[in-house]
């Protein structure tokens, strides 16, 4: 071993070249990353196909679309969907900064407005901070209209203050326009009829509710998800949406994984467990929209439909070999036609290269893992004979290292936590060892405590015929 410590093995900062033993399917990974295929991963538990799927999502691009559904005031459980991109919002933005109005001072709007926004004193007209409760002229409240304001909160002359002041103004040619004031820190903007129609119409589709933010993860894991939460829902209201009672159908729409992983990665493992809603996912991803619909039919959101929803996501999709017959035909076929079935392989051969990476595999474990110390060559020595011993007894492979990572992960975590209890300043060999023999699975314990799993069911049906019967009184 060429370190002193698993400290010193650098670590890639790309996912994919983090990923041991797996060179096809790594290369098949990056095409998939930047064509947006979908990927089919067969292989035992414990090879990675999870970490895979993650190193995908790493290398695609930041998600450029944010999905909403907006009220839809002619038929409300018609709620329409609004896909925005990054560079609409940014138009958006830049025309409601345009519609900001003229700023202007508090002299130079009339003397209720700037009373009424907590410029000017009302006893005095002095004018001052609009921050400032009282005036530094006459030192009374710049609020007290009467002698019945002492009725009034602070909170309360606080929360009026800066609020907006409507009025009228007569033009040159004599036609009256409705004009807004609005305080912004110590200025006041003005706002003409024109400029408030040209808010009015940016603002028309409001009110919304952003289903799918553009800050969001890229990487969404349906592993065992119920329809709903595949295909999003809408959620019951006991009013059933009743205008100023119940809640608005659009504001009880729930997305589904499909539509957060748009523009991202589905993962699913055991995807055979997903059953009769694998063609619900066939069709999302032939479609690239999927409504969203109320699924309980005796629930008030079973009358709600959202029509159209984006989910252009790329599947990864994990299966263990003997579960291949129970994944939908026309799913396997959708992968196929636009993507790669992939056989990981479950086990590489013993050279110094490897050697080498199932280093750097302990190093990896070591930091992702945060609670244990690192370890001294000896014990990623022991580590990577385990290796060796697990290929030999598991896939009968001589002169090969195992590719079940997970399983040595586990060894790796267990001798970090006797290191720390007993002390030690790095996971050590005789720490491995000790990991080794007490790390191992239920079954191994029952063979050298009672000699096979069998005798030991046997042993414990024995003991209980043989223990003494309660008397029923």
């Amino acid at each position: 071993m060429r370190f002193k410590t698993t400290a010193d093995i650098p670590i890639p900062k790309d996912p994919l070249e983090q990923i041991v033993g797996q060179e096809q399917a790594v290369h098949i990974a990056k095409i998939a990353a930047s064509q947006k295929r979908h990927l089919l991963l067969v292989a035992p538990p414990g090879t990675g196909k999870s970490m895979l799927a993650q190193a995908i999502a790493y290398h695609l691009p930041k998600p450029e679309e944010e999905i909403a559904v907006l009220h839809n005031p002619e038929h409300p459980e018609r709620p329409f969907v609004e896909v925005r991109s990054r560079d609409e919002i940014k138009k958006e933005e830049k025309t409601a900064e345009k519609l900001k109005g003229k700023a202007v001072s508090p002299s130079e709007v009339p003397a209720f407005v700037a009373e009424r926004l907590g410029f000017r004193c009302r006893r005095c007209g002095r004018l001052s901070k609009a921050s400032d409760n009282t005036c530094p002229n006459c030192g009374i409240d710049k609020l007290e209209a009467s002698v019945f304001s002492n009725i009034l909160t602070d909170y309360h002359l606080q929360d009026q203050r800066g609020k907006r002041v409507h009025t009228t103004r007569i033009l040159e040619d004599g036609h009256e326009e409705i004009v807004r004031y609005e305080r912004h820190g110590e200025e006041i903007s003005v706002l003409d009829q024109k400029t408030l129609e040209k808010l009015d119409d940016v603002k028309r589709k409001k009110p919304r509710k952003i289903l799918v933010p553009f800050s969001r993860k890229n990487f969404i894991v349906a592993t065992g998800a119920s329809e709903t939460e595949l295909l999003g829902d809408v959620r019951h209201d006991p009013y059933g949406g009743h205008v100023g009672v119940g809640t608005p159908p659009y504001l009880r729409v729930v997305p589904g994984a499909i539509h957060e992983a748009h523009e991202g990665v589905l993962f699913i493992d055991e995807i055979s467990s997903l059953q009769y809603i694998q063609r619900f996912l066939f069709t999302a991803m032939q479609e690239r929209k999927y409504p969203i619909v109320g699924h309980n039919p005796q629930s008030a959101g079973a009358s709600v439909r959202v029509d159209d929803v984006p989910c252009d996501f790329v599947l990864i999709a994990a299966s263990n070999i003997n579960d291949l017959p129970a994944i939908l035909p026309p799913l396997r076929s959708r992968v196929i036609g636009n993507g790669y079935e992939v056989l990981l392989d479950s086990w590489m051969p013993a050279t110094e290269k490897n050697s080498d990476k199932l280093a750097q595999f302990v190093a990896q474990e070591i930091r992702k893992d945060g609670k244990i110390p690192h370890a001294a060559p000896e014990a990623v020595e022991e580590i990577i004979e385990e290796a060796r011993r697990r290929a030999k007894h598991g896939d009968g492979q001589e002169n090969a290292f195992t590719l079940r990572l997970r399983e040595l992960s586990g060894i790796i975590r267990l001798a970090g936590d006797f290191a720390i209890g007993e002390r030690h300043d790095l996971i050590s060999k005789g720490d491995v060892l000790v990991a080794m023999q007490r790390g191992r699975i239920i079954e191994e314990q029952l063979q050298d405590k009672y000699g096979s799993v069998w005798k030991a069911g046997a042993s414990e049906l024995s003991r209980e015929k043989k223990a003494p019967q309660k008397e029923i009184s």
